[in-house]
């Protein structure tokens, strides 16, 4: 495969986007992905891990504690149908769609195109359908295979095979999917598991039918989800936020919570920009992220070049949490678990006024009161309170 860019080279629009790459980059390698780890790795897997991938399928035993009962369970594993049945459409075949592999093409690409002679038109245009079809947020950066991963997996032997996106994409539009704020509030918890589950399979869906949009418009779209390559680069790059100390993107319409999608494109595009607001100023002083993990996965001080484990992406000044510590709570509790996320200062819904004039503060100079002001917010929410409602 060629790409419009060197990979390697530092590219236009990096130091907006806060992205510093040092002589040492490296394209990630989707083999070291701690989730995919967890199947072939013997450093990482464990009858935990096991047990933690199982229980997505068939609710996990219950146990004490609100939030893990045999209803919280499946109230989660009904949320991650849609994305579960997507993804095993081509199990027999290696493709652990969405998550390990690009999401086949439904529907081929049409034999006339529709001529583009305006293409800020066009992203406007693919703006709107994205929206219609569920989207949340939705940017378009430009094709950067940087954070292309520099090969996928095979799911049958997890071993390494060729990335196979199509040559002369040009675009990445970024999707983004709110997370349900109330759910959210009550992690760590199966329940609160139902939020990430409804957004994946909520974002199967939308990706998937823009994808084939724009091929119905004759030209070329890979639906992508986890795979292919890092969303986070791409949605800061986009436009859509900036990136966090809790290893999120901060997005000023929802800090730090929802999920992202991608889709590969050659279609006209205009492209967004990123859009620093001050983020990483107020990351520098605050550390709640770091304080409430606990295995204390996340890190404390400024950003660093690398990480302590292979799943740490190589030669980026970036904050980088310890995967193996984060993964292996999350296999201990049979459910993902998003505290970071909860406790982040910036989870707020900011289509309130106090909270946007908080946001305002937060990205001042006056960060230091912003973040004294939020001292008290982020606890946890009793999951039982969600089904009494």
């Amino acid at each position: 495969m060629t790409y419009p860019r060197n990979q390697f080279e530092p590219q236009d629009g990096d130091s907006e986007a806060g992205i510093e790459i040092t002589q040492d980059f490296e394209q990630f390698s989707q083999r070291n992905d701690v989730f995919t780890r967890a199947f072939w790795d013997e450093t990482v897997r464990t009858k935990a891990t096991d047990g933690f991938f199982a229980s997505y399928r068939m609710a996990a035993s219950p146990r004490r504690g609100d939030g893990f009962t045999q209803r919280d369970f499946a109230l989660r594993n009904a949320a991650w149908l849609i994305s579960d049945v997507m993804t095993d459409r081509y199990a027999d075949q290696g493709r652990r769609e969405g998550f390990q592999a690009s999401i086949s093409y439904d529907t081929p690409v049409a034999p006339k195109l529709v001529e583009v002679a305006d293409p800020a038109k066009m992203s406007a245009e693919i703006k709107r359908v994205a929206n219609f079809f569920g989207a949340d947020l939705c940017g378009v950066a430009d094709m950067d295979s940087r954070w292309l991963y520099a090969s996928r997996i095979d799911t049958r032997d997890f071993s390494e095979v060729p990335n196979d996106l199509p040559e002369g994409m040009t675009s990445v539009i970024v999707l983004g999917h709110e997370m349900d704020p109330k759910l959210v509030a009550t992690y760590p918890s199966a329940l609160a598991g139902a939020a990430t589950g409804r957004e994946y399979s909520h974002e199967a869906s939308i990706v998937m039918q823009l994808a084939a949009y724009i091929r119905n418009l004759g030209y070329d779209a890979v639906a992508s989800m986890n795979d292919t390559g890092l969303v986070i680069p791409y949605a800061i790059k986009a436009g859509l936020g900036e990136y966090a100390r809790n290893q999120m993107v901060i997005t000023p319409e929802f800090g730090p919570r929802l999920r992202f999608s991608k889709i590969f494109t050659n279609l006209p595009l205009a492209h967004d920009a990123p859009k620093p607001k001050g983020v990483r100023a107020f990351c520098d002083i605050c550390t709640k992220c770091a304080d409430a993990c606990p295995v204390k996965a996340l890190p404390f001080g400024p950003p660093e070049v690398g990480g302590n484990n292979v799943s740490a992406i190589k030669g980026v000044r970036k904050w980088t949490s310890d995967a193996e510590k984060c993964f292996g709570f999350w296999a201990k509790t049979s459910t993902d678990c998003a505290i970071c996320l909860r406790v982040c200062p910036f989870n707020r819904d900011f289509r309130k006024w106090k909270h946007r004039a908080w946001l305002k503060l937060a990205l001042s100079p006056l960060r230091k009161l912003a973040l004294w002001l939020d001292r008290k917010r982020g606890g946890r929410v009793k999951p039982s309170a969600w089904w009494n409602e």
